[in-house]
C-alpha cells in the first residue's frame, strides 16, 4: 500500500502535465463541446488501462525490447498525431460542416498515447514490491492514472467548453483550432524522430 501511496505524487505530475492527451482534450472540447470533449477523456482513459493491462502481462514488454515493434507503433502514433494535428491546420469550421460523431472522440483518445507501452514497462516496476505480483499492482497503478486524468481533463473540458462562446466561436476560434494543430504536428514529429 505505502508504495501505491507513493505513485500518487507521481500519477499527479504525469495527469497534470501538458501533451498529446491535453491538446486532443482541447481540441475536441472546442469543435465538439463537452460531450466530445468527455467523450475523447474516457477514450484516453480505455487507452492508459489497455496499456497498463498489457504491460502487466508482458505484451508490452515485448515492444519495447523489440526495436522493429517499437517503432511501429511509434510511427502509427506519430501519423495519427500528425492527421489530426493536419485537420486542424486545415481549418474544419463547426458552422461550416455537420458535428462529428462522438465516436471520432473516443477514437482520438484510445490513439493519443502510443508511448504508453514503453512507458509502464519502465515505470510499474519501480512502484511494485519485490516478490509481489505485478497485476494487481499495475492494475490499481492505472487505475490511479486514470482517476487523476478523468478529473483533470474533466475539468478541463468543461472550461474550455464554458469558454467557447466567448472564445472560440468568435474571431479566437480559427486561431486556437490552428494552435492546437501545430502542437499536435510538433508532438507527432517529436514522437516520430524521438528515440527510446
Amino acid at each position: 500500500m505505502s508504495t501505491l501511496i507513493a505513485f500518487v505524487p507521481v500519477a499527479v505530475l504525469l495527469t497534470i502535465t501538458p501533451g498529446a492527451a491535453t491538446a486532443m482534450v482541447v481540441r475536441n472540447a472546442a469543435r465538439g463541446g463537452r460531450r466530445h470533449a468527455l467523450a475523447c477523456t474516457v477514450g484516453n482513459e480505455a487507452g492508459v488501462i489497455a496499456w497498463a493491462l498489457l504491460a502487466a502481462v508482458g505484451v508490452a514488454a515485448i515492444v519495447a525490447t523489440s526495436a522493429a515493434i517499437f517503432a511501429v507503433v511509434k510511427l502509427v502514433g506519430a501519423g495519427v498525431l500528425i492527421l489530426i494535428g493536419i485537420q486542424s491546420l486545415r481549418g474544419h469550421r463547426a458552422k461550416a460542416q455537420p458535428p462529428r460523431p462522438t465516436k471520432h472522440a473516443l477514437r482520438d483518445g484510445v490513439l493519443t498515447n502510443p508511448k504508453l507501452a514503453v512507458f509502464y514497462v519502465a515505470l510499474f516496476p519501480q512502484f511494485v514490491p519485490a516478490g509481489e505480483p505485478v497485476l494487481p499492482y499495475a492494475l490499481a497503478m492505472a487505475g490511479l492514472l486514470a482517476l487523476f486524468d478523468l478529473v483533470w481533463y474533466s475539468t478541463l473540458a468543461l472550461a474550455v467548453t464554458r469558454a467557447r462562446k466567448a472564445v472560440v466561436e468568435g474571431p479566437w476560434g480559427r486561431r486556437i483550432e490552428r494552435a492546437t494543430g501545430a502542437v499536435l504536428i510538433a508532438l507527432g514529429i517529436r514522437l516520430a524522430l524521438e528515440r527510446r
